[in-house]
């Protein structure tokens, strides 16, 4: 693909194939996301890819602790909710994936099964578990940072043909993804990707969420009319 077809292409993918995905592709995705840039060149990042066993476990406590009502652990600053037009926007793309799967507002058992998805990473065969150095924790260039790599990471797998999804609920109970991948101390962890083979007859992998304009995102400042 060209780089016009990736980042325009890309979707967030919530359902997988029951399919594996080798260790080397993996590696030559990791190899493309960490080519993105960082502050003073610090690559702050790490990733801990999990899968099998491992991710069943991590998916299994991470939906009990939550079903217990166990607060949640997040390592990473979590901010308020959402407001005004942020919040627009959040509640807008999940209309649009409950309109895909058929879930209607009422039914609260199916968005109960759709958020239960969130913290069992989506299904997916694949976790790759970022995380970033905590001697680095005070530095806003950090977080940047590992959001970049991020970016890149999603959009250097749909290059390869897989897809995947940014999730959070998937890390939501960090003492359960420390204990189980083996995550050191010295590092904190931020996010979760859900990573696999696109499933093309689940009904949100069609899901496009909606874009703000160049108009609406960009102010010009000093460019002389056209």
């Amino acid at each position: 693909m060209n780089y016009d077809d990736v980042v325009l292409g890309r979707r967030s993918i919530r359902g997988y194939q029951d399919k594996a995905v080798p260790q080397k592709l993996i590696e030559e995705i990791l190899t493309l996301a960490m080519r993105s840039p960082s502050s003073m060149n610090t690559q702050p990042w790490n990733f801990t890819v999990v899968s099998g066993d491992v991710l069943d476990k991590i998916r299994a406590g991470n939906t009990e602790r939550n079903l217990a009502g166990v607060p949640h652990s997040r390592e990473f600053r979590i901010g308020k909710a959402f407001e005004g037009q942020h919040r627009d926007r959040q509640v807008g793309v999940a209309k649009q994936l409950f309109a895909a799967m058929g879930i209607a507002r009422e039914d609260k058992e199916a968005r109960h099964d759709w958020v239960l998805r969130g913290f069992r990473q989506f299904d997916a065969p694949i976790c790759v578990i970022i995380t970033y150095d905590r001697e680095l924790a005070d530095s806003d260039d950090t977080a940047f940072d590992c959001g970049a790599v991020t970016t890149a990471l999603v959009n250097a797998a749909w290059s390869r043909g897989l897809g995947a999804v940014i999730n959070s609920q998937g890390i939501m109970q960090s003492p359960v993804v420390r204990e189980h991948a083996g995550i050191a101390d010295d590092q904190v962890i931020m996010k979760a990707v859900a990573l696999g083979w696109p499933d093309d007859s689940f009904p949100a992998n069609a899901v496009v969420s909606e874009r703000k304009s160049v108009a609406e995102a960009a102010r010009f400042v000093g460019f002389s009319g056209d």
